[in-house]
């Protein structure tokens, strides 16, 4: 018999997704999940040129967007 644990990050879906929203070419969804050089990348280049930024809105909505020890957000 095996436990399956799921880990889940302290960072919520929403904010993510508003920040994103928001600021995504800012890099601030990133920022909030404690990608600190990913967002500086996106603030430089204004979210990689906004093709980043669209990626990284669809994978929040779809849920595959995770924080930087790579654990999926909380909804």
């Amino acid at each position: 018999m095996s436990n399956y644990v799921t880990s889940t990050s302290d960072k919520s879906k929403k904010k993510a997704f508003y920040l994103c929203l928001f600021g995504g070419w800012l890099g601030l969804h990133n920022f909030y999940v404690g990608r600190l050089f990913r967002g500086t990348v996106y603030m430089f280049t204004l979210g990689l040129f906004g093709l980043g930024w669209a990626l990284d809105f669809l994978s929040i909505i779809f849920g595959a967007f995770k924080d930087n020890v790579g654990a999926p957000l909380r909804q």
